[in-house]
C-alpha cells in the first residue's frame, strides 16, 4: 500500500449513492485547507433494465477514477427507506460505487449522513438546502454541478476532516 508523504495533499472522491442520479465530488485536504478539484452527478435512465443501469454507473465513475485519480474514495452508509424496494436500489447502486471503487484500488471510507451532516454544517439534522450552503462557503469556487453533487462534496470534506486512518491505494 503506497501511503501519501506526510503533509502532502490527499485527494477525496466523495460519493454520494443513488440509482436515479448519483452524485460525485473530489477536493484535495492538506492540513485544514480544502481545494475544490471536480463534481458531477451521474443520472441513470429507469427505462434501462437494473443491470445496464449498475453497469453505467459503475463504468462512469471507473472513468472519473482513471481522469482524476483521487487518493481515497469516501461514501454515505445506506440507510434504511419506510419503503424496503427503495432501500434496496439505493443499495445495489452503493455496491456498484464501490465495486468500480475496489477495482481501481481505493480504499473507501463509509460515514453515517448525519455525520457528513454535522462535520460540514456544524448540525447532524441539517437540510439539504443548509449542506449546499455551507458547500458555497467552504469550496467559493466551486461551480457545483447540482444536489446530488453538492452531497458528494459534502462527503469528501466529511472524511477530510473525520477520516478513518485509511488513505492510499490498496
Amino acid at each position: 500500500m503506497s501511503l501519501p508523504v506526510q503533509g502532502a495533499p490527499v485527494r477525496i472522491l466523495g460519493l454520494d449513492p443513488s440509482l436515479s442520479c448519483t452524485g460525485w465530488g473530489i477536493v484535495e485536504s492538506q492540513g485544514t485547507r480544502l481545494v475544490h478539484v471536480a463534481n458531477g452527478q451521474f443520472p441513470s435512465d429507469a427505462k434501462l433494465p437494473m443491470a445496464l443501469r449498475l453497469a453505467a454507473l459503475q463504468q462512469e465513475l471507473a472513468q472519473i477514477i482513471a481522469e482524476y485519480r483521487p487518493d481515497r474514495g469516501a461514501a454515505e452508509e445506506v440507510f434504511v427507506n419506510k419503503n424496503p424496494q427503495s432501500t434496496l436500489k439505493l443499495a445495489q447502486a452503493r455496491g456498484a460505487i464501490l465495486a468500480a471503487c475496489g477495482a481501481a484500488g481505493l480504499s473507501v471510507n463509509e460515514h453515517a449522513t448525519r455525520l457528513v451532516k454535522k462535520a460540514v454544517t456544524g448540525t447532524g439534522a441539517a437540510e439539504k438546502r443548509q449542506v449546499q450552503a455551507m458547500i458555497k462557503i467552504l469550496l467559493p469556487a466551486a461551480k457545483v454541478a447540482g444536489p446530488d453533487a453538492a452531497d458528494a462534496l459534502a462527503v469528501a470534506i466529511a472524511d477530510a476532516h473525520l477520516g478513518s486512518g485509511v488513505q492510499g491505494r490498496v
